[in-house]
């Protein structure tokens, strides 16, 4: 089980819009040297992000901005803008159906109600997280380092 690392990436962005607003003029080529990925990674996640309406991001000339307070979004909404089949593609049941066996036969009816519970477990989890909680951490985590 494992959540796209595409999310944290899309968190460190986010973040990162936060932190350089007035500051600097975020592009997708700034994103790739603070996130150590491809520029072309970063375009595909920012493209992802606008699209779900999380950030606004000018033709050409970059600059990428929040469109809501970090208060507003959630990680269950940056997961989900990046992995449209949602939290359902975190745990997946391996393919047998059609076997004489009749647990290969009814493994998938088995699994599906506490998968679901699994599934419903992290979403809700993952709606109580909003970006603010995320950058406030972040800035915990920047000043106990000064401190240091």
């Amino acid at each position: 089980m494992q959540i796209s690392m595409k999310c944290s990436v899309a968190v460190h962005c986010l973040i990162f819009i936060h932190e350089a607003k007035g500051i600097a003029k975020v592009t997708s080529n700034l994103l790739a040297e603070s996130t150590g990925s491809n520029p072309v990674v970063i375009r595909n996640i920012l493209s992802a992000l606008k699209k779900a309406g999380l950030i606004t991001v000018p033709r050409g000339t970059g600059g990428a901005e929040l469109c809501a307070d970090p208060s507003q979004i959630t990680l269950y909404q940056i997961y989900s803008a990046l992995e449209p089949e949602g939290v359902t593609s975190i745990i997946g049941i391996h393919p047998c159906q059609g076997r004489p066996c009749p647990v290969a036969q009814n493994i998938r009816k088995v699994l599906q109600t506490p998968y679901r519970k699994i599934e419903d477990a992290v979403q809700t989890t993952m709606e109580s997280i909003t970006l603010q909680s995320m950058i406030d951490d972040f800035h915990g985590l920047v000043q106990q380092n000064d401190i240091s």
